[in-house]
């Protein structure tokens, strides 16, 4: 009799090795290999439809053939519309709103395609009630509540649908792997044959993934690697609106986001954006300012807040949410060394308000802006609006796409940008709004206080 052979995985990575380990050589996870029967997966191949080579030239775009998918801000996120034969892949905390976003997608593209449904975690029944609290009515929409690998696959067959949502897959398994559903196997093997399915057949395939308490994707890397886009879901639970990323787009630009509204009945695109990161922002009170920030192609303005506060300790705390703190311990390090502002032993605490995270260079200015109005307590005209990235040496460095910032910042009415000196040369029309160039820290100063 043959000996049955055991490999452990890890559930982080993927890494393989023929004995138990506490800690994963690779990616140093504590107690993250699990045994797993080892078999032989099944053969991957993906066709699309020609072995021959073909001409560049000769190959006609496909970007004609989007699908609108009825939500204004999901079609920006995903590069403007539904490719067909793309992998999408669409990760965020539990209870953010992935189901009820893809099931509001799915009730408007069933009215002129055949949509299926597949979930692992809800019945037919238990769908159909949230659809209906949602008020929708789907007109082609087929519901599958199954997690079999094969049994999926003859669904596809017979119904032969034009989109699918797998819900999530993590919950499906395959028969031909010994391992329980949400293993490394499992996932590279149903993402494996869901690539499959999408190419061989130009099915559009919205794949939903759990993620770890860390903010990651659940399962091997590689299935970032396999599908064409990875969406993350963000926002907080405390907050009405949801916001939608692209980390990776083969079919549009990176980085680009959705805004979306919670509401009673389901989530609400929101057009204008800056609006809704504004509308609460207080007037007259130090430490507030508004930038001008590019999301991909998007431009937003949104108020960043600092608070600088005297330290009953030595070494003043810092404190950043929605910008990166080790960046704001530089740009104080800056203040400290470059201007004469005495911030060792202040406690400093920055905030993006309404919940958005910012990861751009060109916040540095409004970091800076606000830190230093906290801190001589003098606040910032309303109309003021910021965007630069600053050095170590103090200098305000140029940008990209002032254009299209300053255009959003007259579209909100604001009457006054401070925005790098280098920027200011390629302006194409400013229209009613006074820019001013900046070309370091200490005009900074000049200019505001």
């Amino acid at each position: 009799m043959v000996k049955e052979k055991t490999i452990y995985s890890c559930q982080q990575c993927g890494f393989q090795s023929k004995k138990w380990l506490g800690k994963c050589p690779d990616c140093n996870a504590w107690n993250s290999l699990v045994e797993e029967k080892q078999t032989k997966s099944s053969d991957i191949r993906v066709s699309s439809g020609s072995s021959i080579a073909a001409n560049y030239q000769d190959i006609s775009s496909q970007d004609n053939s989007r699908v609108s998918s009825g939500v204004a801000e999901f079609d920006r996120v995903l590069g403007g519309g539904i490719v067909p034969g793309s992998l999408v892949l669409i990760g965020g905390d539990p209870g953010i709103g992935k189901s009820t976003l893809l099931l509001q997608v799915a009730e408007k593209l069933s009215q002129n395609h055949k949509v299926l449904y597949v979930s692992g975690e809800e019945s037919e029944k238990q769908i159909k009630l949230r659809g209906q609290r949602l008020g929708l009515e789907p007109n082609n929409l087929f519901l599958v509540p199954e997690t079999c690998l094969e049994k999926i696959t003859d669904e596809i067959e017979h119904h032969k649908p034009t989109c699918i949502i797998v819900d999530s897959v993590q919950t499906v398994y395959s028969e031909k792997i010994e391992s329980a559903p949400g293993g490394i196997s499992q996932i590279r093997e149903v993402a494996g044959q869901m690539l499959v399915q999408a190419k061989r057949n130009t099915i559009s395939i919205f794949l939903i993934g759990h993620v770890t308490k860390e903010g990651m994707l659940a399962g091997p890397k590689a299935l970032e690697h396999i599908v064409d886009t990875v969406l993350y879901f963000e926002g907080e639970h405390h907050h009405n609106h949801r916001i939608v990323r692209a980390v990776k787009n083969r079919f549009g630009p990176a980085n680009e986001l959705g805004i979306f509204e919670m509401t009673s009945n389901g989530l609400i695109p929101v057009k204008n954006a800056s609006e809704l990161f504004l509308k609460q922002r207080p007037l007259g009170v130090a430490g507030s300012v508004v930038l001008a920030c590019m999301e991909g192609t998007r431009p937003i303005l949104v108020e960043i807040q600092a608070l600088v506060t005297s330290s009953n300790y030595g070494n003043g705390r810092r404190m950043a949410q929605g910008v990166d703190p080790n960046r704001v311990a530089l740009l104080i390090a800056m203040l400290e060394k470059r201007a004469g502002f005495h911030l060792y032993g202040a406690d400093v605490f920055i905030n993006v308000a309404g919940g958005i995270t910012l990861d751009e260079p060109a916040a540095d200015l409004g970091i800076v802006a606000a830190i230093i109005s906290s801190f001589k307590n003098i606040p910032i005209e309303p109309s003021i609006t910021v965007f630069g990235e600053v050095g170590l040496a103090g200098e305000v460095r140029s940008t990209s796409q002032p254009n299209v910032r300053l255009r959003e910042v007259a579209a909100m009415g604001l009457g006054k940008c401070l925005m790098p000196a280098n920027n200011v040369a390629a302006l194409e029309n400013p229209g009613d709004v006074e820019v001013v160039g900046i070309r370091s820290v200490i005009d900074l100063l000049d200019e505001l206080f």
